[in-house]
């Protein structure tokens, strides 16, 4: 399985799980919930943070964050 740092500028993905016992909960209350479909708008300029779409929002997560939420290619 791939994670949220392998996306590339436009393409979308499923949230799978979270690889971290305790799951973000600002994630989470963003709606970053597994199941739900992402899609990855922009990297910044020195590559930290990203920006993703989930549900029509846009939400700015660092790369280690990301790096811990599983996802299945679309």
């Amino acid at each position: 399985m791939a994670n949220l740092t392998e996306l590339k500028v436009g393409q979308r993905a499923i949230i799978k799980e979270y690889h971290s016992f305790l799951p973000h909960i600002k994630l989470l209350e963003m709606g970053c919930l597994p199941g739900n479909t992402v899609e990855l708008v922009q990297i910044a300029p020195l590559n930290d943070p990203i920006y993703i779409n989930v549900n029509g929002s846009h939400i700015a997560i660092r790369k280690s964050t990301a790096a811990k939420i599983e996802i299945e290619l679309l």
